[in-house]
């Protein structure tokens, strides 16, 4: 009877084990509050809810069955129904650890399997603000990238990763997003990143060739998931105000100090005003509003997200503003039991740009004009007084200009992913990104009454760029410009993976193809003048009459503006790893451009890693203190083919004076640049040594790299004689630039409570550039002076050199040396006497460097119950600034004409040379700034159907702790002139936050 008994009660217990049932509960993170939205499914089934009120849920099982919780930001947790019901199940908020996927060229690999230096950054870390540029999310955030940022809201952030690369262009990375190479990130909603990855080294940059010399950002936007449809809305209001202006003298100011030199103004200028001309062409307040709604969800084989995101912000200069619209969809949809993946990435970023009309001059003028004479005169007209040279109203030349863009970004990929037998994956990947800039600026008849002769403009400094006169465009009674440019992106990528574990060894290989189709300045521009009203602006040029002015030229634009390049790609990538102890990697890239002379044509970039994982071993086994450890060391080399054209190695003919035909002067034509068959790509060869940490359970983590980046071949314009070279000029590659540095990366929870919990995140790069050659085909020199403001009394004064063992933005400038008796300047000569009539160049000195020693980023996040604060506070040390405003606004001999600093009131009068370029004006720039502080509240389920609202305010820029004199620290450091304060600085805001996120 008892053995019956026992029978029948285990065949109950087995028919119960294999009947489903329903299964509720409650889903909890570790603050045992509820979590709303979360996917529950059973294992390797279809079977999938969403948690409700409350976090509760309910699915039907049967025991032992799994079942599976995911959550944005959480880990992924596993439970095993056993004879219960009901179950609380409780998650834990997501932390870095060694699975985290981190995306790479052509696929993808877990943080304990990388050989590469990647940063990875998460949306929740990227900084907060009212901003729409990439670059400017991600300051401060990885180390060993130098971002610098402009106030101006149509200006992209500088991006320089370990270091600038070459002397021709800014060196910015190189963008894939979503798989698709060579991206606009304008066409990116900052709401819709879902992580990014900053590849660094070579071996991890090597597989994109060319292209891949200064870095490769990999941005991947937010896909749907399966479940029910998920609604997301951000948005947020601000308000910003200026943050330091420049200390110039107002009219009392000015008087007394003219009073004091016993010089007096013209009764022309002096009206007795008292005008503050910098804040007459800015805002008081600028607002700025972000909104961004988004719709997920998916089913068993398919899944979609789709946002909208509009972003609208003035600039605190008074006619500038940014106004963006982004509409973006992803789909992916299965097919043939799941083995075929079909993806649909799409989206387009529409924005209206308007720019301060001629900015760079407005800003100038503004800065030097003097505060004694006012805006408008009596009738209401505006003030001028042109017989002072180059002397113009701000107002006047913004009120009655116009400059605007409409650029739009329309990026489409198409991807179809098999999935084939023993392990192998195929992809092909289809995408087209088309750009289009539509341009116009208009100069109203007020323009006639300047004096051609001396209205120049002021463009931020370069090699070989100069002051020159533009008032010949502006026409008579009116001139306006308009262009209509386009660049199409087309792009087919193809590769075969083989993903194959056995035994011990895991092999990942990836064998690919690539054809790119480039046509970039598709369109035209022309331009009219000679309007019958001021009113029409640029939209109407056919009712100019330009035919009537018998001076005017219509502006088509350069010549070389359209070009096409065509490349072809071949890459191969091998990962190896042994029971994840042993890891090595290889790649090569083979690539053939168009742009190339016909004898350089392709190029090879091969790359190879290896890494231990210390920690791995036997012998780590029986200790509880290094979580993770891991030593990296690579090796390889990549390309650089940006900033030149289609017709950069070939023979151009343009127009080159005119000759007498048959009784006309017609037009003659001869060689502009000689051709180079011989031309090649930049290549960077760099190595890398790292260290990847984890200590008490990875509670701390770091990283540690050095890196030796050596660029060569750099692509360069020489100027040589027209006898050797048909036409003068010629690009060829010489000289060499080398990066060395060292990059530390550190994160910890050192308080992870109940209700409490602090984390911590700090990173600090140190980088030494120099050139180490600039010898080339055309040049045996090895400096070359370049940046000049032409300053008063300065012509052709220089600021910085190219010379080899120095670094990309060498100071080269005159040494003061104090004032003599009479109070005039001194300046030290080249065999250490001094001097007030220094010689230019020849008494010139070397006299720091504008690339910061040190960058540092530190990030802390406080959290109780559903208060978060992140304080976030960025620095930058060991960088010189030459402040050239300074040193212009500081000529005292113009202070009857032209307004001066409060700094330079110790100066007399009679010191004409107490502005001359020297290291009086070059200042430490070195600054550490409260970059973000944010404040935040979550309400959970606080209304049925709202799964979490969460509101915060935020500030930017709330202080700087510094010892510059000029505006802002934060110089630009892109391109080759960084460090120069040039008369032309966007003035910098602080940023007063308020937002609100909300999901249902």
């Amino acid at each position: 009877m008892i053995l019956l008994f026992l029978f029948i009660s285990q065949s109950f217990n087995v028919a119960f084990a294999q009947t489903e049932r329903k299964i509720t509960g409650n889903l909890l993170d570790n603050a045992n509050m509820p979590i709303i939205g979360a996917s529950v499914s059973v294992k390797g089934t279809n079977k999938v809810t969403v948690t409700g009120d409350k976090g509760a849920f309910s699915i039907t099982a049967k025991t032992g069955d799994k079942l599976v919780f995911t959550f944005m930001g959480y880990e992924p947790k596993e439970l095993t129904i056993g004879a219960g019901s009901n179950y609380n199940v409780t998650i834990n908020e997501a932390t870095a650890s060694l699975t985290d996927v981190v995306v790479v060229g052509y696929g993808k690999s877990t943080r304990k399997t990388l050989s590469s230096a990647i940063t990875s950054v998460k949306p929740e870390e990227l900084n907060k603000g009212a901003i729409a540029d990439v670059g400017q999310l991600l300051q401060g955030k990885v180390a060993g990238m130098n971002i610098s940022a402009s106030g101006d809201p149509n200006k992209p952030a500088a991006v320089i990763l370990r270091g600038a690369s070459t002397v021709n262009s800014p060196g910015a990375p190189y963008y894939v997003i979503d798989g698709i190479p060579g991206a606009d990130i304008a066409a990116i909603a900052p709401s819709d990143i879902a992580s990014i990855d900053v590849l660094k080294d070579a071996a991890a940059t090597a597989i994109y060739g060319n292209r891949a010399a200064s870095g490769v950002i990999m941005v991947t936007t937010k896909r749907g998931k399966k479940g029910a449809p998920q609604l997301a809305y951000s948005g947020y209001a601000a308000a910003e105000k200026i943050s330091s202006q420049l200390d110039l003298m107002n009219a009392d100011q000015l008087r007394a100090y003219v009073t004091a030199n016993k010089v007096a103004f013209s009764p022309n200028d002096d009206l007795g005003a008292n005008t503050d001309w910098m804040k007459s062409i800015e805002r008081s307040t600028a607002f700025s509003q972000n909104h961004n709604l988004s719709f997920s969800g998916g089913s068993d084989h398919s899944n979609y997200s789709a946002s909208l995101n509009y972003f609208d912000k003035e600039g605190i200069l008074s006619k500038s503003s940014l106004n963006r619209i982004i509409g973006r969809l992803n789909v992916d949809q299965y097919a043939f039991n799941d083995k075929v993946k079909f993806s649909l990435n799409l989206s387009n970023s529409s924005s209206k740009s308007i720019n301060e009309p001629l900015q760079n001059i407005v800003l100038l003028q503004a800065a030097k004009r003097l505060p004694i004479s006012p805006i408008y005169n009596a009738d209401g007209s505006y003030f001028e007084n042109l017989n002072n040279s180059g002397y113009f109203n701000p107002i006047a030349i913004s009120d009655n200009a116009q400059d605007e863009t409409k650029y739009n970004v329309l990026l489409g990929g198409f991807n179809t992913e098999v999935k084939l037998p023993f392990g192998f994956t195929y992809n092909l990947n289809l995408s087209y990104q088309k750009t289009t800039a539509n341009h116009g600026e208009f100069y109203s008849s007020y323009f006639g009454k300047y004096p051609t002769s001396n209205f120049y403009n002021n463009p931020d400094p370069g090699i070989g760029i100069a002051h020159t006169l533009i008032g010949g465009l502006f026409g008579t009674n009116g001139s306006a410009l308009r262009s209509n440019y386009e660049n199409t992106t087309k792009t087919l990528e193809t590769f075969l993976t083989w993903d194959k574990k056995i035994g011990d060894h895991s092999i990942n290989a990836v064998l690919g193809y690539t054809y790119q189709d480039n046509v970039y300045g598709d369109g035209f521009q022309t331009s009219s003048t000679n309007f019958p009203s001021d009113y029409i602006g640029f939209s109407n040029l056919s009712l100019g009459n330009p035919y009537a002015i018998s001076s005017y030229r219509i502006n088509l634009g350069n010549d070389l503006t359209y070009g096409r390049i065509l490349m072809i790609s071949d890459f191969f990538r091998l990962n190896y790893n042994y029971k994840n102890k042993y890891l090595l990697q290889g790649s090569i890239r083979r690539d053939g451009s168009s742009v190339f002379g016909k004898n350089n044509q392709w190029g090879y970039f091969p790359s190879i890693g290896l890494a231990w994982r210390v920690s791995e071993e036997e012998f780590m086994k029986s200790q509880s203190v290094i979580s993770d450890l891991k030593i990296r060391a690579s090796y390889g080399v990549t390309g650089n083919s940006s900033g030149i054209g289609a017709y950069t190695g070939q023979l151009i003919y343009g127009i080159s004076g005119t000759y007498y035909n048959n009784g006309v002067q017609a037009a003659a034509y001869a060689p502009i640049q000689g051709s180079n068959p011989d031309l090649k790509w930049e290549r960077t060869a760099t190595k890398n040594i790292g260290v990847d940490f984890g200590f008490l359970n990875n509670k701390i983590t770091g990283s540690v790299d050095v890196y030796d980046k050596n660029t060569t071949d750099m692509l360069f314009k020489y100027n040589v004689s027209a006898s050797l070279v048909p036409g003068g000029a010629i690009w060829a590659n010489g000289g060499s630039i080398n990066n060395k540095g060292i990059e530390v990366s550190l994160s910890a929870s050192p308080v992870t409570g109940k209700n409490f919990s602090w984390s911590s995140t700090i990173n600090a790069a140190y980088n030494k550039n120099k050139i180490t050659s600039l010898k080339g085909p055309y040049s045996s020199g090895d400096s070359v002076r370049y940046s000049d403001p032409e300053g008063p009394g300065q012509t052709n004064a220089t600021l910085q050199i190219l010379k080899v063992g120095y670094p990309l933005g060498q100071f080269f400038s005159l040494k003061y040396a104090g004032k003599d008796a009479s109070g005039n300047s001194l300046f030290y000569k080249r065999d250490g006497s001094t001097t007030t009539t220094p010689s230019i160049g020849t008494d010139y000195f070397y006299l720091g460097s504008a690339q910061p020693k040190v960058l540092m980023g530190w990030s802390n996040t406080f959290k109780y119950k559903d208060l978060e604060l992140n304080v976030f506070i960025r620095g930058t040390f060991g960088n010189k600034i030459f402040n050239a405003t300074r040193a212009d606004l500081s000529y005292t001999a113009g202070a009857t004409v032209n307004n001066i600093l409060n700094s330079a009131a110790d100066d007399k009068i009679t010191d004409t040379r107490n502005s001359f370029y020297s290291d009086r004006y070059i200042e430490n720039g070195s600054y550490v700034r409260l970059d973000n502080a944010t404040l935040g509240y979550n309400f959970r389920n606080p209304i049925k159907s709202v799964n979490n609202i969460r509101v915060y305010v935020s500030t930017n820029n709330l202080f700087t702790i510094t010892g510059y004199k000029g505006i802002d620290p934060e110089i630009n450091q892109g391109g080759v002139a960084p460090g120069v304060d040039y008369n032309n600085f966007y003035p910098r805001t602080r940023t007063f936050l308020l937002g609100l996120n909300a999901s249902f």
